[in-house]
């Protein structure tokens, strides 16, 4: 019989290691190191109270893996799956992780299309699976798993996220 090597381990990437990436280093080697955030932060409460409050006619969540879409629905034969955030504030990290979870889709042979849901401003937008943003989504990923490999996590930068982050007492305590 030959030898077979195994493949080396490779972390498992979520959907919210992707969103974090694109706003805080920091937090996510927090959130792969299973450091909690502060459960009693009203931001915490306020963003469960969206995801389990609004568009409750969609309201059809799927999990599988390591995903967990917000929002499934058919559309003219086409699936739609939907990502619910309280703003469009962090657009660009919300629309990274749609895009993670439609390519961990198209990889199981499943084709769909997503939307940013913003109920709070009453908008949507649309999201597609491009070549090019499978470019930057892998970057990412690999990016996730050498920060994850970090014996500390990277310091901290004040950015304006931090103002209702709930680990900003984790980050800024000995500030003034």
């Amino acid at each position: 019989m030959a030898d077979v090597k195994a493949a080396p381990y490779e972390m498992p990437v979520t959907g919210v290691h992707i969103w974090y990436y694109f706003i805080c280093k920091r937090e996510v080697w927090l959130i792969v190191h299973q450091i909690a955030a502060d459960q009693d932060d009203e931001n915490v409460d306020l963003g469960r109270f969206f995801n389990d409050q609004t568009y409750q006619r969609d309201k059809k969540e799927l999990s599988f893996g390591h995903i967990k879409i917000d929002r499934v629905r058919e559309e003219r034969g086409e699936l739609v799956i939907g990502e619910v955030k309280k703003s469009s504030r962090f657009k660009e990290s919300a629309r990274y992780q749609l895009l993670y979870y439609l390519d961990t889709l198209r990889q199981m042979g499943i084709t769909a299309r997503g939307e940013l849901l913003f109920p709070k401003e009453r908008r949507k937008e649309i999201v597609e699976w491009t070549p090019e943003a499978k470019t930057k989504l892998d970057k990412a990923i690999a990016d996730i798993r050498k920060i994850a490999r970090f014996p500390v996590p990277p310091p901290p930068k004040k950015i304006p996220f931090c103002q209702k982050c709930a680990y900003r007492e984790y980050c800024w305590a000995e500030e003034g």
